[in-house]
């Protein structure tokens, strides 16, 4: 199978779906139309530097510079989680909390994924390293997000009733279990939706890639399947630690509830 190289007419033609989206918007009255565009115009930035720093890391494969890009990836990951809560923890809590779980998640999952089931020599090949960190932190980030959301959300809205259950006497983890608790499921569902329609509904990114690039559909679906639960593995990891997280931001040690620590932000 050829491969097929798209010229810059095609990807031309494709932005017309974008903007044909802006358009509906400004029908009907959306309001997400600048929205689309600062996204669009984001994306082919963002991916034409990448795709130009990437072409420089695959030929030095240095050790100190997967590092750096894994770093500012998992920084501008912190900051897309956390940039449209409309509520969020006062100061830095949110980016701190949001960046820290995926590091931590994406770091444990990259470094396991390579050292085992991979194994690139070296073992840091940026090759994998690189896309690999990338995809467990786009749906980590997707996951902390809903379910930092969730949490702040509905902590608020059960104030009367987390109040009520800490008067009765239940401590501050028990009264607040039930929110956390759906924190985590609402964080998950996109990754459960994602491995459960895997194949049936849709052909996953990595997959598709492979097959177009020439890869034999069963080793590309290896791949994949690998690269499922990896990401379901970050995601959980990330997701229960910036969860819980937030839960303790949110009580003291008097076991109070702590909404003073909000702040809403202004659209």
């Amino acid at each position: 199978m050829s491969f097929i190289s798209l010229t810059y007419t095609d990807l031309a033609i494709a932005s017309l779906l974008v903007l044909a989206n802006a358009l509906l918007s400004l029908v009907l009255g959306l309001n997400l139309e600048k929205r689309f565009l600062i996204a669009a115009t984001r994306t082919v930035v963002q991916l034409t530097l990448i795709g130009l720093v990437l072409k420089t890391l695959f030929a030095v494969s240095s050790l100190f510079w997967t590092v750096t890009v894994a770093v500012v990836m998992i920084l501008f990951a912190g900051y897309e989680a956390t940039a449209r809560q409309r509520q969020r923890f006062q100061g830095f809590w949110t980016y701190g909390l949001g960046t820290g779980s995926m590091m931590a998640a994406g770091l444990i999952v990259t470094t396991f994924a390579l050292t085992t089931q991979l194994r690139p020599d070296p073992w840091f090949d940026p090759r994998y390293a690189i896309p690999l960190l990338g995809m467990i932190l786009g749906n980590c980030m997707t996951g902390i997000s809903l379910g930092f959301n969730t949490l702040i959300g509905n902590a608020v809205r059960e104030r009367v009733a987390i109040e009520a259950r800490l008067t009765l006497g239940q401590d501050i983890r028990e009264a607040l279990g039930g929110v956390v608790r759906e924190a985590v499921r609402t964080g998950l569902i996109p990754i459960i939706n994602s491995m459960s329609a895997a194949g049936v509904v849709s052909l996953p990114g990595m997959m598709t890639g492979q097959i177009l690039g020439g890869v034999p559909p069963v080793e590309a679906v290896k791949y994949q399947i690998l690269i499922m639960f990896l990401i379901a593995g970050g995601t959980a990891i990330g997701l229960i630690l910036a969860v819980y997280s937030g839960a303790w931001r949110l009580t003291d040690s008097r076991h109070r509830l702590r909404l003073d620590r909000l702040s809403v932000v202004q659209e």
